[in-house]
């Protein structure tokens, strides 16, 4: 997905990107984005609470499906990444704010990894928090400047289909053996 530069969907990645930044930049927004990217590298904060659910030894098979559905698409994110080879926004006056593991962009595999945790841990924390932290976890890569809104936007479906299917396969099978 490497869109020409004069495309309508560059056009407005970049007018998303520039806006994202010219208004949230000198903020405080920016710390807390620095540190949701450090939470969601790999998806590894998602698992540890995963993991905090399941210790806490209530409605485990919901928390096992849940870091399941995180697994899931953060690797089907990182596998999408790798086939499509879009490289992540370089804009002078959009400066990168975190360092990434890798130069590409889309889908952004921390939007898939919350997304999913939105969809698996949602039922224990709440729908509507979860889906907060997901917003914020979608603007805060852009404010970062190291994806495009388009590569969050897809990140978080992809990542809440996989979950979805993730969920709904591990615990149906669990209400089935029961």
């Amino acid at each position: 997905m490497t869109a020409a530069p004069g495309t309508a969907l560059t056009r407005i990645d970049h007018a998303l990107l520039r806006s994202t930044r010219r208004t949230l930049g000198g903020t405080p927004a920016v710390p807390v984005a620095q540190g949701l990217s450090h939470f969601g590298e790999h998806a590894l904060g998602w698992l540890a609470l995963g993991a905090a659910g399941w210790l806490s030894g209530r409605r485990r098979p919901e928390w096992v499906a849940g870091a399941a559905g995180v697994v899931a698409a953060h690797a089907a994110g990182v596998v999408v990444k790798r086939v499509v080879r879009r490289v992540r926004p370089a804009l002078e006056d959009v400066p990168a704010l975190v360092s990434t593991p890798s130069r590409l962009s889309f889908p952004s595999a921390h939007s898939c990894s919350t997304a999913a945790a939105a969809v698996g841990f949602g039922p224990m924390l709440g729908h509507l928090p979860m889906a907060a932290v997901t917003g914020v976890m979608l603007v805060s890569r852009v404010l970062l400047g190291v994806h495009y809104p388009s590569d969050v936007v897809s990140g978080a479906a992809l990542g809440a289909g996989v979950a979805a299917v993730v969920r709904r396969r591990l615990i149906g099978t669990a209400a089935r053996k029961a």
